[in-house]
């Protein structure tokens, strides 16, 4: 890759994506600003909550390699700044011939072939096994992700807050945009607190990016972006003589995902329980169940939690902490954005984003200071959304985009 450096970049969303894209643009740019119209941590973002899954088991082996390459990132940055980011309790994913009757072709089991696939860890525990490796669960099988865990969110988000000024980036908080323009080469971003001028421009702005697209001259593309959320989230809290049997030291984060349901452990000091969502997102096959809810999951599956006091995570964080950004083809949005020159986008992270966070920051730094990436990153092209590529069917990329369809929707898009 070539390209200037010294590259003044201005970068609007300063969620965790944003802040990625901060960290590693930094060493390569002249300058770095991060806007954020709330603040940056601020409970009502998509950025905040306190766990995050990080995992590999997806059915589509693309996304699998990804989210491998995005967790040695991870380890990378945990090295390097000697905070726990990760917490490495590994993902299980489970089936039950009474919930899933056709085992082989449940979710658990076919993304344990994709691990396999592609040679990562995994561990498949058959019903005996499970019980004794894990006798939380009451479950016909088990097949686990060894490299899994999930991501003190808390602890990532204080640590790019706390970098910044060191790698020479600035932060402005409570930032509300207010024009875009381009001129004599430069972006000039007018804001609440001040104007900014920049080579360069990136987005990760969520679900407000098409309100910003909308201010930009001469970008007419706009993104079939929607919100969505669990339909419930809660933390079952064990009674305190079996409370050491759910913390992270012994429960991985778990998952039965044909029925909609994922989990993490009990984080000591920083959750008050278990936590288990319940979401089906609304491309996935969703297999008929009894499970129609969070604690008809804990009766069929965790029945040791039958008796455990529950909390909404609303409650307990003081805000419901999952905000999907849906996108049409179930693809994430990432790359140069069309009809706009030296101006890049990230977005679309159909809720299983957060841990895919050092690599897209890092591809979306590489474009934005070196002009190019490492990476392919075909499938992913917001030019598939442009006017002109919809009206020839969209080509090369929307090839790719229709692919999305059938392998992308697969992609297991539960995973707050």
């Amino acid at each position: 890759m070539s390209g200037p450096r010294g590259s003044r970049l201005t970068i609007i969303g300063g969620g965790v994506m944003g802040l990625m894209t901060a960290y590693y643009a930094a060493p390569l740019a002249g300058s770095v600003t991060v806007l954020e119209k709330s603040r940056v941590g601020d409970p009502g973002t998509a950025s905040f909550g306190l766990t995050r899954s990080v995992r590999n088991d997806y059915l589509d082996p693309q996304y699998s390699r990804l989210a491998f390459e995005a967790r040695q990132l991870w380890l990378d940055l945990q090295q390097r700044s000697g905070e726990r980011l990760l917490i490495d309790c590994g993902c299980l994913n489970l089936a039950k011939a009474s919930v899933s009757r056709d085992l082989p072709a449940s979710y658990a089991a076919r993304s344990f072939a994709v691990l396999e696939e592609l040679g990562l860890r995994r561990e498949a525990l058959p019903g005996p096994a499970l019980a004794e490796r894990f006798p939380q669960f009451a479950a016909d099988g088990g097949w686990l992700d060894v490299d899994a865990g999930f991501a003190d969110v808390a602890a990532v988000t204080a640590l790019l807050r706390s970098v910044a000024p060191a790698c020479g980036v600035t932060i402005r908080e409570e930032t509300r945009i207010r024009a875009i323009t381009r001129s004599g080469g430069s972006w000039q971003v007018q804001t609440s607190t001040g104007p900014v001028e920049s080579d360069v421009l990136v987005i990760t702005a969520g679900l407000g990016t098409n309100e910003l697209l909308k201010l930009i001259p001469g970008c007419s593309v706009r993104f079939p972006l929607r919100p969505d959320r669990p339909v419930q989230s809660k933390y079952f809290i064990p009674e305190p003589s079996v409370r050491d049997q759910y913390t992270e030291e012994t429960l991985p984060v778990f998952a039965y995902l044909d029925v909609g349901i994922y989990g993490h452990p009990l984080y000591a000091g920083k959750t008050p329980g278990v936590k288990i969502g319940f979401y089906h997102p609304p491309d996935a096959a969703v297999v008929p169940s009894p499970i129609k809810s969070v604690e008809d999951f804990v009766t069929e599956c965790m029945p040791g939690l039958r008796s455990a006091a529950t909390v909404d995570v609303a409650d307990a964080s003081g805000v419901d902490t999952c905000f999907y950004d849906l996108v049409g083809d179930d693809d994430f949005i990432l790359g140069p954005l069309p009809g706009a020159d030296r101006a890049f986008v990230g977005v679309g992270w159909r809720g299983t984003g957060y841990k895919f966070a050092p690599w897209v920051g890092r591809v979306l730094a590489e474009l934005a200071v070196t002009r190019g990436t490492a990476y392919d990153i075909s499938r992913f092209a917001p030019g598939r959304f442009a006017a002109d590529a919809q009206a020839t069917g969209a080509q090369a990329t929307g090839a790719q985009a229709t692919g999305a369809q059938a392998t992308g929707a697969q992609a297991g898009g539960t995973a707050a």
